[in-house]
């Protein structure tokens, strides 16, 4: 291989590698999850794996809806890729981001990207408020399936015990309600499930150095 080619797969190599270094979202366990690479958190990739499990108790036993306790429990059982830490997401009561703050709630609005579920929606998928998410063009939503209307939050309203807050995702509106209304669960965890299903950003970084040493050499 002459130097010109060499130098040149060297470089791409090392693009290749930075560029996966700065991904936001990252595939892992053979697809099975996604790793928040800003948040430093992993999300199920299937977005609606509660549904015709046990702990379904809304319209259906087969549709995914369930009460927050319910939500809280499922979650609880899971044990995906080995990892059994699994939890609802969280959002911070206050939440700052928000805009349109219609209520004494201190974490309802639009535009909350303090929260897990905001920071999915608008700042890693592209949403928009009053968008449904399933219309954004950002390629990254393919790396999740069955996305539903909304989902709950594992926080409870401060203000009230008896509201947890949730997400629209239909259309970006993070808002509170009864524990006892059904809504959709979606599980997350803390850390990086480690599983990379590209090859690996250090081994494609040995590559590059010897490709630039054997490059030296010519």
């Amino acid at each position: 291989m002459n130097n010109t080619v060499n130098g040149a797969v060297c470089a791409g190599i090392l693009t290749l590698a930075a560029a996966s270094v700065d991904a936001a979202l990252l595939s892992r366990l053979g697809g099975l999850a996604v790793y928040d690479t800003d948040r430093d958190i992993t999300w199920l990739a299937d977005a609606n794996a509660a549904a015709g499990t046990i702990f379904d108790d809304g319209f259906s036993n087969s549709d995914g809806r369930l009460t927050w306790n319910n939500a809280l429990t499922w979650v609880d059982s899971l044990t995906i890729g080995g990892f059994n830490d699994w939890r609802l997401p969280f959002t911070p009561d206050p939440d700052s981001t928000c805009i349109g703050n219609a209520t004494s709630l201190g974490a309802e609005g639009f535009n909350c990207t303090g929260s897990e579920l905001g920071h999915l929606f608008y700042d890693e998928l592209g949403g928009t408020a009053f968008v449904d998410i399933l219309n954004s063009t950002d390629p990254d939503l393919a790396l999740f399936s069955n996305i539903q209307a909304a989902y709950w939050s594992g926080t409870e309203i401060a203000s009230d015990t008896s509201l947890a807050w949730g997400m629209s995702y239909k259309v970006g509106l993070q808002a509170g309600t009864s524990k006892v209304n059904t809504s959709f669960a979606w599980a997350v965890r803390d850390g990086d499930v480690g599983t990379v299903s590209e090859p690996s950003i250090l081994a494609l970084l040995g590559i590059g150095l010897i490709g630039f040493m054997t490059y030296g050499r010519n």
